[in-house]
């Protein structure tokens, strides 16, 4: 894979998906059907568990969503910078990785956040969260505690260091939490803590992120179709049969093919093996 190939697949996914909620809300405009929220809602990510435990996916799916075309573009430049960058010391698998699982910490925080704290209690039913602020957040964060020092230009101007951009997002967002969308700040957070504790532990010989490639790896063993085992018929097992070879036999050799055929040689009882070593020899 080349440098970057994943990073603008990511940003190809996250512009296909809009594209998508955009169509579904012109068909919406067009129908004069009201059908385009109860279709987005099943992709956004709620905070009331019971609602969560209907859709689980949506811990995956909301990190792609997005409604408002200045959060898509928004993200997508913090991504794409923030992924050159990142790229610069890490791997397109751990790229990936850092995207999911900071996104899913994001996630989580999120959550457990609006359950735990009494402040989002008359909200905690109806609030959902979408976007790709929480994984983007990862994968700066991870990259500014891996090499700090890392030169940014900032406007094309102004030369900042790494840690500088880090510590303003972070700083920003907490500063925020408490005059409005504080869900989404709070995940940016929750994403922020696995890009520091993926940089850290990468230092130590330790991934964080090789779970989601160990799980993909599962899931398509579970859904790949098994291979038959192919078994090759010797020339004594083809359907050619001898002037002596009576008409039950022939039947006889005929479903213990077919058994092969569908279940391999393995498959024979020890008098099935020794009936084909008999025809054989005929």
């Amino acid at each position: 894979m080349r440098d970057g190939d994943m990073l603008t697949r990511l940003i190809v996914i996250n512009v296909l998906v809009f594209v998508i909620v955009v169509f579904i809300k012109l068909f919406q405009f067009l129908l004069q059907r009201n059908f385009a929220d109860q279709i987005i809602e099943w992709f956004t990510l709620p905070t009331f568990l019971p609602l969560l435990v209907l859709r689980p996916w949506s811990l995956l799916s909301y990190m792609f969503l997005h409604e408002a075309p200045f959060h898509l573009i928004f993200n997508m430049l913090w991504l794409y910078f923030g992924g050159l960058i990142f790229l610069n010391f890490f791997s397109e698998r751990q790229l990936l990785g850092t995207y999911i699982t900071g996104g899913l910490m994001g996630g989580l925080l999120y959550i457990l956040s609006y359950n735990i704290f009494p402040v989002f209690e008359p909200v905690v039913a109806s609030s959902t969260n979408r976007g790709a602020s929480a994984a983007v957040m990862a994968i700066i964060i991870a990259a500014a505690t891996y090499a700090p020092n890392f030169p940014v230009r900032l406007f094309f101007v102004l030369e900042i260091r790494l840690w500088v951009v880090a510590v303003i997002s972070v700083l920003f967002d907490l500063a925020s939490i408490e005059r409005g969308n504080a869900g989404g700040h709070i995940a940016h957070l929750g994403g922020a803590i696995f890009g520091y504790l993926m940089a850290k532990s990468y230092n130590k010989g330790i991934s964080l992120t090789q779970w989601v490639f160990d799980l993909s790896d599962v899931v398509l063993r579970i859904f790949k179709p098994k291979k038959l085992k192919k078994v090759y018929a010797s020339k004594g097992y083809t359907k050619v049969y001898s002037k002596d070879a009576n008409l039950s036999d022939r039947q006889r050799l005929d479903q213990i093919l077919d058994k092969i055929s569908l279940s391999g040689y393995d498959s024979l009882s020890k008098e099935e093996k020794e009936f084909l070593f008999k025809i054989g020899k005929q």
